[in-house]
């Protein structure tokens, strides 16, 4: 379903399109963990987050035909803005199914790109069967989130490219949500070397991935209640799953507080802002618990200025 070959594909798809993000590095951060760490600043990416490169890697392989009734997808943000983005630039329209909580910030965005934004409940809609429903009263497209092999060997192409420019890496840090980041990195990473250790990162409440590993099949929970809104999940893809029960290693989990944390040492010390989901990988590794040369993805820096100063504060 995925590969390396998928991968490199993609790259080549993204190539000129997509940023190459830049690897970040620190010796305040390394001397306070024992590691060398190299930070893969996918907020830096176009749209403000590694969902950029799975879209239009998708999207662009549509047939002529797919391309002149339009995509939908659903989101919390940063899938919503990557579509919207993508679908402009290949002519094609994008109707985005968003909560209706979602940060303003983030749906000013997908509306800008020149979406169309519809929203519901994430606490009583089924957004995967709202999804379905709405692509095929519009007869339109449906670009998941991440169960899509394309979405999926489009964000591989972060760890393509990170493990390309610092060599060989002990333990690669990648945030999980639905697992499509994951599931594509953890195929790159292991096929170029078999050897490194995958390691995945929830919220703490929402922990999905974590507990279907341990049961070794999708295990659903509630929607979970975190700042961290864009690995707001409540089961597994049925797709990026069983790619991560065979690749990732382990899975870390860091609280809200311990995210916050994270945000204001990358903005401090970093000099860069990031997302609640953007840091939970950066949380992880300020934990202490890991050595050697680690890998870690920064997946977004999608934040306004008010939910920042906010969370930064304690609140929300």
């Amino acid at each position: 379903m995925i590969d390396l070959e998928a991968i490199r594909s993609a790259a080549k798809r993204i190539d000129g399109v997509a940023h190459r993000t830049p690897v970040l590095t620190s010796s305040t951060l390394d001397r306070d963990t024992g590691t060398t760490a190299f930070l893969k600043a996918e907020n830096f990416q176009r749209v403000g987050a590694f969902k950029f490169r799975g879209a239009y890697n998708a999207i662009s392989r549509l047939t002529p035909a797919q391309l002149a009734t339009g995509v939908a997808t659903y989101s919390s943000g940063n899938h919503a803005q990557a579509v919207a983005l993508a679908a402009s630039l290949v002519g094609t329209k994008a109707v985005i199914l968003m909560p209706e909580d979602t940060p303003a910030s983030k749906v000013d965005a997908t509306r800008g790109y020149g979406a169309e934004v519809i929203t519901y409940d994430r606490y009583t809609g089924d957004r995967v069967a709202l999804g379905h429903e709405l692509a095929r009263e519009r007869n339109l497209t449906l670009v998941p989130p991440y169960d899509h092999p394309d979405v999926m060997a489009g964000q591989g192409t972060v760890a393509l490219e990170l493990l390309d420019e610092v060599g060989p890496l002990d333990t690669l840090l990648v945030p999980i949500g639905g697992g499509g980041l994951m599931a594509g990195c953890a195929t790159a990473a292991k096929a170029l070397h078999p050897d490194i250790r995958v390691v995945g990162v929830e919220p703490e409440q929402g922990d999905d991935t974590r507990l279907s590993l341990l049961a070794g099949d999708l295990v659903r929970i509630p929607v979970p209640r975190t700042i961290a809104d864009g690995q707001a999940t409540e089961i597994p893809g049925e797709l990026t799953f069983p790619v991560n029960r065979r690749l990732v290693d382990d899975v870390l989990l860091v609280g809200d507080d311990e995210i916050r944390e994270a945000m204001r040492f990358a903005f401090e010390r970093l000099k860069v802002v990031l997302e609640p989901s953007g840091a939970t990988s950066l949380a992880a590794l300020r934990k202490g618990t890991l050595s050697g040369r680690v890998g870690v993805v920064l997946s977004g820096g999608n934040i306004g200025v008010d939910r920042f100063r906010d969370l930064l504060a304690g609140q929300g």
